[in-house]
């Protein structure tokens, strides 16, 4: 029998409060980031969720997202693997500007097509940008051609995908309950594959902080996984509202 997966978003970071882009940024939760999270755990623990991996990235909002949530289900002893596929795309050089005033110094559609087209990534930030990640020694075993200077969707799918054949995937074949606790671009580039969302439509798919997906699966005969179920837990209007709030973080100011 397939394994459980459950999708979790990091809480909110202190530069989602202040609604900059952050992406590779290492950013720590806001004090209401670190609410979301211990609230994440307290749901799949009321849920009786019991895992067996974790995966998660390899940035602070993440990881300590993730330690919060075990904490309160009370599994800190799983085991965990942190791999840096999982990481939020790469925003390049909109890194640190404030969403709200980028779309008003660029315009809203440009914006929308930065943030959400399937292809299209933002301005790269340049190699010999201190922020670049061949400057950050947790990426100092990652060849340089290999870290992004900026990203649209489609690059985190392409970085993300590997990691899910490699090992998530198995994971779940074996009847493993998995939880991976990662990024708002990570995950929609999971839901994207997932749940067979066009290049098009997934441009209107946004994840809120700290509320857990839960996917039921089945293995396909072509290798993929069906989806039987999916869910957030919780209150379902609550996550309807959280999401749209996402969306309507590059709204230019009035």
């Amino acid at each position: 029998m397939t394994g459980q997966l459950v999708l979790l978003r990091h809480g909110e970071s202190q530069w989602n409060r202040e609604n900059r882009f952050t992406g590779w940024v290492d950013v720590d939760l806001s004090p209401k980031g670190e609410e979301e999270a211990r609230q994440a755990g307290q749901l799949l623990k009321a849920e009786n969720f019991l895992f067996d991996q974790v995966y998660t990235s390899v940035l602070r909002r993440a990881i300590r997202t993730l330690w919060l949530a075990l904490g309160e289900m009370e599994q800190e002893w799983l085991p965990v693997a942190k791999d840096w596929r999982l990481n939020e795309r790469h925003y390049g050089q909109l890194q640190g500007l404030n969403k709200a005033e980028t779309a008003q110094k660029y315009g809203e559609d440009q914006v929308f097509i930065w943030r959400r087209s399937y292809d299209t990534p933002p301005p790269p930030l340049p190699l010999e940008d201190p922020g670049h990640p061949r400057f950050d020694r947790r990426y100092s075993l990652i060849a340089p051609e290999h870290l992004p200077q900026s990203e649209a969707l489609k690059q985190t799918k392409e970085r993300v995908m590997p990691l899910w054949a490699e090992k998530i995937a198995p994971d779940l074949r074996q009847g493993k309950n998995v939880l991976i606790v990662a990024h708002g671009n990570s995950l929609r580039a999971l839901i994207k594959e997932l749940d067979q969302i066009s290049d098009e439509a997934i441009a209107d798919l946004n994840v809120p902080t700290g509320i857990p997906l839960f996917y039921q699966l089945e293995a396909a005969a072509s290798g993929r996984f069906g989806v039987k179920a999916k869910r957030y837990l919780g209150d379902q209007e609550a996550a309807e509202k959280a999401a749209q709030a996402v969306a309507n973080q590059a709204k230019a100011k009035s």
